[in-house]
C-alpha cells in the first residue's frame, strides 16, 4: 500500500468505563435536548387561521394578465410552453372573429390556455419566456385539494377578472365607435 502523505495518525482504542458502558451520558444528554426543546418558541404555524410570512421573491400561483383597455395579453405564442421544463402548460391558438377586438390584442389569442399544477415546478421559466407579459407568477401559494382535477387550471381561474377601471375604459372605447 502506498501512502501518499506523511500525516498517518494511528488511533488507539480506550477501554470504555462501566459509565459510558451502561450509556447512561448519552441517555442524560438527549433527554437535556429534549427539555431545552420544550421551552422553546414552536416552529409550528396554524395554518388557515394564520399564515408565514413569505419570502418578496416567492412564486405563488400563476396569473394571465390584461393590458390596460382589458384586453387579453396573451397571444398563444407558446414560448411559454416550450420553456416550461415540466411540460405543465398547454393551449390552442384560435384567430379572432370580427367584433371581438376589445377581447383580444392581436389577431390570434389563447383558446385554451391549461397549466397542470400538479406538474408544475414554479420555476418562473414561462413568465421570463413570455414576451407580452401576460403570465406572471403572484404570492397566492396553491391551495389544498384532494381531487385530481382543482389542478388543473384553465383560463377562468387563470385570468385576472376585470377592474371598473378596465371596464370604463371599454365603455369609452365603445362610445368612441359608435
Amino acid at each position: 500500500m502506498y501512502n501518499l502523505s506523511n500525516r498517518k495518525k494511528v488511533m488507539e482504542q480506550r477501554q470504555m468505563t462501566l459509565l459510558e458502558r451502561m450509556y447512561l451520558p448519552a441517555i442524560f444528554g438527549g433527554m437535556a435536548i429534549t427539555i431545552k426543546h420544550l421551552f422553546k418558541k414552536k416552529a409550528t404555524v396554524q395554518y388557515p387561521e394564520v399564515q408565514r410570512p413569505f419570502s418578496p421573491v416567492f412564486r405563488g400561483l400563476h396569473e394571465l394578465k390584461r393590458d390596460e383597455k382589458g384586453a387579453e395579453r396573451c397571444t398563444a405564442c407558446g414560448l411559454c410552453a416550450v420553456s416550461c421544463p415540466a411540460e405543465a402548460i398547454t393551449m390552442v391558438a384560435a384567430e379572432r372573429e370580427k367584433g371581438e377586438e376589445n377581447l383580444y390584442r392581436e389577431e390570434k389569442y389563447a383558446a385554451t390556455y391549461e397549466i397542470n399544477m400538479l406538474r408544475c415546478i414554479f420555476c418562473g421559466f414561462c413568465e421570463e419566456a413570455c414576451p407580452k407579459e401576460a403570465i406572471f407568477l403572484e404570492t397566492k401559494p396553491a391551495p389544498a385539494s384532494f381531487e385530481r382535477k382543482d389542478f388543473i387550471y384553465g383560463k377562468d381561474r387563470l385570468l385576472v377578472p376585470l377592474t371598473e377601471s378596465h371596464q370604463q375604459v371599454r365603455a369609452q372605447l365603445q362610445a368612441q365607435k359608435a
